[in-house]
């Protein structure tokens, strides 16, 4: 039983960490707070939908800011999208450089909007192993017989 005592720990030490160093907002306690014994997988389903969601946009704006001709309307409507959902998973530091990502994208400044890019490339990809390694914990405390304690 001890083992699960401490995996529980580990668990809630990581989780904490994630919200001191910003990566997680309070959002994501609301999410949790919808999952249920009905729903148990609700959080890690609605997380991958925004990891997929993700991927295409930033995709999508790889392939737009390297165009000859750079449609600033189109790269803003991908990035409010971008905040939209990570704002809605609470991934902070990803909203964030999107808010300085969309005014760039006013001022038609390429090279601000490429450095932005990059920048929410590194924190996606950050918040990305963070959920992941987060979901991993869990499966080991449910897998020794734990519950997830609540944050």
């Amino acid at each position: 039983m001890d083992g699960v005592i401490l995996l529980q720990k580990q668990l809630v030490d990581y989780s904490t960490s994630l919200y001191k160093e910003g990566f997680l907002d309070d959002q994501f306690k609301q999410l949790q707070q919808l999952q249920d014994e009905s729903n148990p997988d609700f959080v890690v389903e609605v997380v991958y939908l925004f990891f997929e969601d993700s991927e295409r946009l930033l995709n999508e704006l790889s392939k737009t800011l390297s165009q000859q001709i750079v449609d600033f309307k189109k790269v803003d409507a991908h990035v409010h999208q971008l905040k939209g959902s990570s704002s809605s998973i609470g991934a902070q530091r990803v909203q964030k450089v999107c808010i300085a990502f969309r005014n760039y994208c006013e001022e038609q400044n390429t090279e601000g909007c490429l450095r932005c890019l990059q920048l929410v490339k590194h924190e996606y990809s950050l918040v990305k192993n963070k959920l992941e390694t987060m979901f991993k914990l869990e499966k080991q405390v449910l897998g020794a017989g734990g519950s997830i304690p609540m944050h």
